[in-house]
């Protein structure tokens, strides 16, 4: 009886935290920091990191930050790599939290990230989910700029409730790149994104962002046309 009280007392997180991550060796350390120093107690949000078939020390990195006994990173290994739409969809469907937030594995984010956006949906039921605004930073994390995420959206930053993901039937993964325009397409038919208007998310570019790939994007982005018929890059 006592082994089963403690269990039924477990609190559950509100909050769960996706991270893909295919070869990030040199960036998921910076990015769990920022993740497991958060202004919120570890037992209300949970990490979830895909390892998404890396080849290089990224597992290695991630074990790192993995407390066997008390952590709120949980990772999910993937023998080989299914791109990050299915590493993603993995993640969600493991998570425990009502709200789910995507942040990529080379970003990372200020404190009070998920407090902020967490409490922005608890004190407005009525909504459907938030976004917030970002700075852009390179390499060395010296911030180049701020930009909103209205005006220019990127994947990450916007806290969602679960049962809206799975209503919409989560991440398309015939995407490889531009999951995050075709999922908001979806998501946005019914639901929306509010703003608040604070740079809590910090973007990395690097010479291996997925963007950087042109040909890539742009096949990928008359695919979406052709899935939805509307044009959404203005």
């Amino acid at each position: 009886m006592a082994i089963l009280m403690k269990i039924k007392d477990i609190k559950q997180p509100k909050v769960s935290v996706i991270v893909a991550a295919f070869n990030q060796e040199k960036y998921i350390g910076r990015c769990l920091r920022s993740l497991l120093h958060q202004s919120l107690p570890h037992s209300e949000y949970e990490i979830i990191v895909v390892d998404d078939g890396s080849t290089d020390s990224t597992s290695y990195a991630i074990s790192l930050f993995v407390d066997p006994f008390n952590s709120p990173v949980k990772v999910i290994s993937n023998p080989v790599n299914m791109g990050l739409p299915s590493a993603l969809n993995t993640g969600i469907k493991a998570a425990k939290g009502d709200y789910i937030v995507r942040v990529d594995s080379d970003d990372f984010v200020n404190a009070d990230f998920i407090k902020l956006l967490m409490m922005f949906l608890e004190e407005n039921k009525h909504m459907d989910a938030v976004a917030c605004d970002y700075f852009l930073v390179d390499d060395d994390e010296n911030i180049r700029s701020r930009a909103s995420c209205v005006e220019k959206p990127i994947a990450c930053g916007i806290m969602f409730k679960k049962e809206h993901l799975f209503e919409i039937g989560l991440y398309d993964e015939d995407f490889i790149c531009q999951e995050e325009r075709e999922i908001r397409l979806r998501f946005e038919k019914k639901y929306s994104i509010n703003h608040l208007e604070l740079p809590l998310y910090r973007y990395r570019r690097h010479d291996n962002n997925i963007t950087n790939d042109i040909k890539k994007m742009d096949r990928l982005h008359a695919k979406l046309i052709q899935k939805h018929g509307i044009d959404d890059s203005n």
